[in-house]
């Protein structure tokens, strides 16, 4: 099992592109299943979330690589049976659900389990799709789902935004027979992105990015070649960077368009981050720091993917500020680890006030999930002396090659094994 260890303590100066987004990625590859045939994706990222996405798509009869960035999906009999042993290590597995059910009329997909940030329950994909006309079972840990006679329009409406219930159905959808309307949809950019993938490929479908989507079935979807856009939470990610070591860093391929909520905190932290020709340039600006309070909202809002790296910063700012985490109640697992290092941080129910001007210090600590294994490696990057992030399987989970980024912009990082 590999770690990261980190010097801490120096400025991070260069230029970083910006990698396909992990959670575009995720959903349009899976909607391959519902595509006739083959389908070409371009700036895909070399993730252990990609690849267990492959070979997921190979179970269920598609033949898929990935190659220097692109993913190549060829059509084949398809299966309905999607495991237990993959749908455990990655959540986003159940986005293959609604495609099946349209394409074959029956899919049986592991029950995804438990998660270390929050239940994410898949209530809301299924209520939705018994609403199209599809019968649910669960058996042996495995949720069945039958359509004899297909699945047809229907109108729909979300208890909250559910990001994978509005794509799941959404997917579904383009096949059913007649006009689906979903109310109270997620508006990410990823579903935009899941959207303009399946119009490329011949669906009907208006209001995507907006509450409400409507969408005209049709009979088949045709194959593509489609570029993933690139990914916020990254991007995100390394404007902090910038922040917590007193660096610069060129972001090419940001995404700022669709980052507003994060760059305007970040702005009301002390950073400045300027759009140029060349990309978003990102630095500390001659005030420093400071502390402010953010709450986490579904998109427009402030992202829960980008809480714990927010976090960090504010522990090397001026002043204090409140953390409030709306979307999942158990996501402040990275707090701990963060107090080991010399945060002054304290907890209270789905709130964290953060007191920052206290040193951050190098220390062993361990990943939770993806997004606290980044902030870890931020916090690593900030601080004085050695830090071993350990447990970064997770980070591999969503950042491309990130201690290779790193480390070409001034940062001493190196991957190794536990026993080292």
């Amino acid at each position: 099992m590999d770690s990261f260890l980190i010097q801490g303590g120096v400025p991070l100066r260069g230029v970083i592109s910006i990698s396909g987004s992990k959670n575009a990625a995720l959903p349009i590859i899976m909607a391959s299943i519902a595509v006739d045939d083959e389908v070409t994706y371009t700036n895909v990222p070399d993730l252990r979330d990609i690849h267990t996405t492959i070979r997921l798509l190979n179970i269920l009869g598609r033949e898929v690589g990935l190659e220097q960035g692109t993913v190549r999906v060829k059509n084949g009999v398809l299966g309905m049976e999607a495991p237990y042993d993959l749908v455990k290590t990655m959540r986003a597995s159940v986005l293959c659900l609604g495609p099946l059910l349209a394409r074959l009329g029956e899919a049986k997909v592991s029950l995804p389990g438990g998660c270390a940030i929050g239940a994410r329950p898949v209530d809301q994909h299924l209520s939705a799709l018994e609403k199209m006309g599809a019968v649910f079972d669960l058996e042996n840990g495995y949720i069945h789902g039958r359509c004899p006679d297909g699945l047809r329009g229907a109108q729909i409406r979300f208890d909250f935004p559910t990001v994978g219930g509005t794509e799941n159905v959404l997917m579904a959808a383009c096949l059913a027979k007649g006009e689906t309307v979903l109310e109270n949809v997620a508006r990410e950019p990823e579903i935009v992105d899941l959207a303009n993938f399946l119009i490329r490929c011949g669906a009907r479908i208006e209001g995507q990015g907006t509450t409400m989507i409507r969408v005209q079935g049709v009979d088949r979807l045709h194959g593509c070649t489609y570029a993933i856009m690139p990914d916020r939470i990254e991007a995100g990610t390394f404007l902090v960077a910038a922040g917590v070591t007193g660096g610069e860093l060129l972001l090419k391929n940001c995404p700022v368009e669709d980052m507003s909520a994060v760059v305007d905190k970040l702005r009301d932290a002390g950073m400045v981050i300027e759009e140029t020709e060349e990309g978003v340039l990102a630095r500390a600006g001659e005030g420093g720091l400071r502390c402010v309070d953010v709450s986490t909202r579904p998109h427009p809002g402030f992202p829960t993917d980008m809480q714990a790296q927010f976090m960090v910063l504010m522990c090397c700012a001026q002043g204090s500020g409140l953390v409030e985490e709306n979307i999942f109640e158990n996501r402040f697992m990275h707090v701990q680890e963060l107090v080991r290092m010399g945060a002054d941080i304290h907890v209270t129910g789905s709130s964290a006030m953060v007191r920052g001007g206290r040193r951050l210090t190098g220390a062993p600590v361990m990943a939770s999930d993806l997004r606290a294994g980044a902030a870890l490696v931020l916090a690593g990057l900030a601080a004085e002396g050695e830090t071993r992030v350990q447990r970064i399987y997770h980070v591999d989970r969503g950042y491309e090659h990130l201690a290779d980024k790193l480390s070409a912009v001034g940062a001493r990082i190196r991957r190794v094994k536990e026993e080292d």
